[in-house]
Protein backbone atom coordinates (compact mmCIF):
# COMPACT_ATOMS: atom_id res chain seq x y z
CA UNK A 1 0.00 0.00 0.00
CA UNK A 2 1.62 3.27 -1.09
CA UNK A 3 1.75 6.67 1.11
CA UNK A 4 -0.90 8.32 -1.02
CA UNK A 5 -3.13 5.31 -0.73
CA UNK A 6 -2.33 5.06 2.78
CA UNK A 7 -3.40 9.19 3.01
CA UNK A 8 -6.51 8.71 1.57
CA UNK A 9 -7.81 5.39 3.75
CA UNK A 10 -6.90 7.12 6.91
CA UNK A 11 -8.16 11.11 5.70
CA UNK A 12 -10.15 11.59 8.85
CA UNK A 13 -8.05 10.70 11.38
CA UNK A 14 -5.10 12.81 9.55
CA UNK A 15 -7.79 15.69 9.64
CA UNK A 16 -8.29 14.92 13.57
CA UNK A 17 -4.29 15.56 14.08
CA UNK A 18 -4.38 18.77 11.51
CA UNK A 19 -7.14 20.19 13.31
CA UNK A 20 -5.46 19.46 17.13
CA UNK A 21 -2.63 20.91 15.49
CA UNK A 22 -4.05 24.42 14.55
CA UNK A 23 -5.66 24.67 17.42
CA UNK A 24 -2.57 24.40 19.33
CA UNK A 25 -0.80 26.80 17.21
CA UNK A 26 -3.47 29.18 17.47
CA UNK A 27 -6.10 28.57 20.74
CA UNK A 28 -8.08 32.04 20.12
CA UNK A 29 -9.83 31.24 16.87
CA UNK A 30 -12.30 28.79 18.90
CA UNK A 31 -12.45 30.66 21.91
CA UNK A 32 -15.75 32.06 22.51
CA UNK A 33 -16.65 35.07 20.91
CA UNK A 34 -13.40 34.32 18.66
CA UNK A 35 -13.88 34.89 14.67
CA UNK A 36 -15.34 31.12 14.41
CA UNK A 37 -18.26 32.41 17.09
CA UNK A 38 -18.19 28.36 18.30
CA UNK A 39 -21.13 29.52 20.44
CA UNK A 40 -23.25 29.37 17.57
CA UNK A 41 -21.59 27.37 14.97
CA UNK A 42 -20.60 24.54 17.50
CA UNK A 43 -24.08 24.52 19.04
CA UNK A 44 -26.33 25.07 16.26
CA UNK A 45 -25.07 25.01 13.02
CA UNK A 46 -22.64 21.66 13.94
CA UNK A 47 -24.92 19.80 15.62
CA UNK A 48 -28.00 20.19 13.25
CA UNK A 49 -25.54 19.11 10.50
CA UNK A 50 -24.54 15.55 12.27
CA UNK A 51 -28.09 15.04 12.93
CA UNK A 52 -29.28 15.73 9.19
CA UNK A 53 -26.33 13.99 7.63
CA UNK A 54 -27.46 10.87 9.82
CA UNK A 55 -30.80 10.98 8.85
CA UNK A 56 -29.66 11.05 5.52
CA UNK A 57 -27.61 7.55 6.26
CA UNK A 58 -31.21 6.07 7.03
CA UNK A 59 -32.59 3.88 4.51
CA UNK A 60 -36.08 4.75 3.23
CA UNK A 61 -37.14 0.97 4.10
CA UNK A 62 -35.59 1.11 7.58
CA UNK A 63 -37.27 4.27 8.33
CA UNK A 64 -40.88 3.39 7.49
CA UNK A 65 -40.07 0.05 9.59
CA UNK A 66 -39.46 2.24 12.71
CA UNK A 67 -41.75 4.70 12.13
CA UNK A 68 -44.30 1.21 12.70
CA UNK A 69 -43.22 0.21 16.31
CA UNK A 70 -45.98 3.05 17.53
CA UNK A 71 -46.42 0.97 20.80
CA UNK A 72 -42.63 1.14 21.48
CA UNK A 73 -42.51 4.64 20.78
CA UNK A 74 -45.15 5.50 22.90
CA UNK A 75 -43.71 3.45 25.75
CA UNK A 76 -40.37 5.03 25.62
CA UNK A 77 -41.94 8.38 25.37
CA UNK A 78 -44.25 7.91 28.36
CA UNK A 79 -41.75 6.03 30.62
CA UNK A 80 -39.01 8.67 30.31
CA UNK A 81 -41.35 11.88 30.08
CA UNK A 82 -44.06 10.99 32.78
CA UNK A 83 -42.93 7.61 34.68
CA UNK A 84 -39.50 8.62 35.56
CA UNK A 85 -39.74 12.02 36.37
CA UNK A 86 -43.13 11.02 38.87
CA UNK A 87 -40.76 8.10 40.33
CA UNK A 88 -37.83 10.63 40.78
CA UNK A 89 -40.47 13.14 42.24
CA UNK A 90 -41.88 10.56 44.78
CA UNK A 91 -37.96 9.84 45.57
CA UNK A 92 -37.29 13.31 46.79
CA UNK A 93 -40.49 13.48 48.62
CA UNK A 94 -39.33 10.16 50.61
CA UNK A 95 -36.02 11.35 51.33
CA UNK A 96 -37.19 14.64 52.22
CA UNK A 97 -38.74 13.72 55.66
CA UNK A 98 -35.58 12.26 56.87
CA UNK A 99 -32.55 14.81 58.07
CA UNK A 100 -30.99 15.06 54.85
CA UNK A 101 -30.32 18.58 54.30
CA UNK A 102 -32.45 20.75 52.01
CA UNK A 103 -30.07 21.81 49.24
CA UNK A 104 -28.51 18.31 49.04
CA UNK A 105 -32.44 17.21 48.25
CA UNK A 106 -32.70 20.63 45.79
CA UNK A 107 -29.12 19.73 43.94
CA UNK A 108 -30.19 15.89 43.56
CA UNK A 109 -33.27 17.19 42.21
CA UNK A 110 -31.63 19.66 40.08
CA UNK A 111 -28.91 16.88 39.08
CA UNK A 112 -31.66 14.21 37.97
CA UNK A 113 -33.72 16.53 36.20
CA UNK A 114 -31.08 17.85 33.60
Amino acid sequence: MGLLERLRKEWFILGIVLVIAVARLEPAVGVKGGPLKPEITITYIAVSAIFFNSGLSLKTEELTSALMHVKLHLFVQIFTLVFFPTAIWLFLQLLSITPINEWLLKGLGFSISS
